[in-house]
């Protein structure tokens, strides 16, 4: 079996990128990342088709992108993805399954099915319209602004759901989000992402008399943070903390100190490199993922490598990753009640918390890393082809 894969940047697709060269299935990868960027994927050089003439320079602006102004800036993620996309129709190699990463595959895939490959459309996230009409009710809730995806990528990335042979992904809160949206159940495909247990284990242990919380993630609408801060002002512990990291934004911190649910003790600490995220998470009591929508919360099966326990809400991808309350808790979208009897629990009983993170580890080096998510992706590739 030969497969083909794109994306415009890296996300997992590199993972599974390596998974399938392993089986000797993969014929390249496409991606708008520069070469320089990807020395190391560990990948063969001859798998990797770099074009990056649009994807480089966006990225060099990443960190200075306000100065662009919102048009500005949707203006040029489109063109990262439909150039990336034009140029890998015209260069398509002879394959059995085309991967392409949604938003960025319509014409690709298009030339796969006239071609006679197997077209896999692979969303990472809830249904498009399911993912804007969430984040335009927070943006409501919390009187942030929020102007709605943007809708030529809506109805791409519908086009892409239609044309797809079949779809994968990463959650079972994915699923129901397609098909209560009106796409055949038939036509989707399960598969949760896996962890590097190369770089992500145990590297330190919680301080015995403090109970740190930690969030690991961008502060954006997708994130439920506000649902965690109100928790975290109920939260009754002598010595106790918030760590927020990830990209961060000055405009919603001070709309979190506008509304009155930012505490002064938080710790915000923008990016951190995976080494030191490693033993950050290591030395935390517990991370919280408190999303609205995120398809899968890969800093969960991270945080559980490190022994960290975690609490994810049911829009995250946690129920196909763990048991709710032997290895982690699980708990509704949009509940702080919900959260802080659940941090309040851990912080009371210490013996808990500990029993919880050797399952945690444990749960996840069963799964071998990314090695259980490339034998599901290969196997759903080959009853494809087969038909």
């Amino acid at each position: 079996m030969n497969v083909v894969l794109s994306v415009p940047g890296k996300f997992h697709t590199f993972d599974l990128a390596r998974e399938l060269h392993a089986r000797q299935a993969l014929v390249g990868v496409y991606t708008g990342y520069p070469r320089f960027k990807l020395q190391q994927e560990r990948l063969p050089a001859d798998k990797i088709r770099s074009w990056p003439w649009v994807q480089t320079p966006y990225m060099a602006m990443m960190p200075r992108k306000h100065w662009l102004g919102k048009r500005l800036v949707h203006e040029w993620e489109w063109l990262t993805k439909t150039t990336l996309d034009a140029h890998v129709a015209r260069h398509l190699p002879d394959c059995d399954v085309f991967v392409g990463l949604s938003g960025s595959a319509l014409w690709s895939g298009q030339a796969a099915r006239a071609r006679g490959a197997r077209y896999v459309c692979d969303r990472g996230s809830a249904h498009i319209r399911v993912q804007d009409n969430l984040l335009r009710e927070e943006a409501d809730r919390w009187g942030i602004p929020f102007d709605g995806i943007d809708p030529r990528v809506i109805e791409r990335e519908e086009a892409e759901y239609a044309e797809a042979d079949c779809i994968t992904v990463p959650s079972s809160f994915s699923v129901r989000s397609f098909v209560q949206s009106g796409v055949p159940a038939h036509k989707l495909r399960l598969l949760p992402y896996g962890v590097n247990l190369s770089m992500f284990q145990p590297s330190g242990q919680p301080h015995a008399q403090r109970f740190d919380v930690l969030y690991v993630g961008g502060m954006n609408l997708n994130k439920g943070i506000p649902y965690l801060l109100q928790a975290y002002q109920r939260l009754q512990h002598p010595h106790k903390s918030l760590t927020l990291a990830g990209d961060a934004s000055v405009a919603f911190i001070e709309r979190m100190k506008q509304i009155g649910i930012w505490s002064d003790d938080i710790r915000v600490l923008g990016h951190v490199p995976q080494s030191e995220l490693k033993v950050l998470m290591s030395q935390s009591h517990v991370m919280v993922l408190p999303s609205v929508q995120d398809g899968f919360g890969m800093v969960l099966s991270q945080a559980m490598a490190c022994g960290c326990v975690v609490i994810g809400s049911e829009h995250t991808g946690a129920q196909d990753l763990f048991d709710d309350g032997v290895e982690g808790f699980i708990v509704p979208p949009r509940d702080s009640d919900a959260i802080a009897g659940r941090l309040q629990a851990l912080a009371d009983d210490p013996d808990l918390r500990m029993q919880m993170s050797g399952k945690a580890l444990l749960r996840v080096q069963r799964a071998g890393g990314w090695r259980d998510y490339g034998e599901l992706a290969y196997a759903t590739y080959q009853s494809l082809r087969a038909g």
